[in-house]
């Protein structure tokens, strides 16, 4: 399978089983909430009526006081306990690393057979400036949330694109399903569809 590079005559030859794979919903589902999940801190943490600080002793009288309750660490109380408080927990699923992959090139064929894939012989800027990367992007018709992939992303071009919305940069290390998934358009280096080429294969 070849890729046409944007803006030249030629061509990158890239593997069929990365970029002509069958689309596997129910995979690339289970990667992308186990990724997103690996992100949760997990530390909300509420207390029961049993760590609520305050006395236990009963509020008022048994009779002639309205509500028969005990202790106004009670839940049904303002200040008091929470029912089923939550407490420290860890959201991690298990994805095995062929899974992880394979999801990963399910997403890559799915956006190449979409044409969402736009390959590039180098994409970086000489100067930390929003406007020039404003100006690139919209020659390349990139969409209004593009994923630049570059085989090693400079600090400027990762400065000119933190201001502008919905627009991300990825060094190949640092590509992910999340970052696919969300993406109008993937801007590809050569340089760095061989790297991922090469991490898939």
């Amino acid at each position: 399978m070849e890729l046409v590079i944007t803006g030249s005559n030629n061509k990158v030859s890239v593997s069929e089983a990365v970029f002509g794979r069958e689309f596997n919903g129910d995979l690339v589902h289970q990667v992308v909430v186990a990724y997103r999940n690996a992100a949760r801190a997990g530390t909300k943490a509420q207390k029961t009526r049993s760590e609520v600080a305050g006395t236990t002793k009963k509020s008022k009288k048994q009779k002639g006081g309205g509500a028969r309750h005990g202790a106004l660490t009670a839940p049904i109380f303002v200040g008091g306990g929470v029912t089923f408080a939550a407490k420290p927990r860890s959201f991690e699923q298990k994805v095995n690393r062929k899974q992880y992959r394979a999801a990963v090139c399910a997403i890559l064929s799915e956006l190449n057979r979409q044409g969402r894939i736009t390959v590039v012989e180098s994409f970086d800027v000489d100067a930390a400036k929003t406007k020039v990367l404003a100006d690139k992007l919209a020659g390349l018709n990139a969409g209004k949330r593009p994923l630049i992939v570059t085989e090693d992303a400079s600090e400027a071009l990762y400065l000119s694109a933190r201001n502008l919305p919905y627009v991300q940069v990825r060094d190949v290390q640092g590509l992910d399903p999340v970052a696919l998934v969300g993406a109008d358009t993937v801007i590809i280096t050569a340089e760095a569809i061989k790297m991922v080429e090469e991490w898939l294969a």
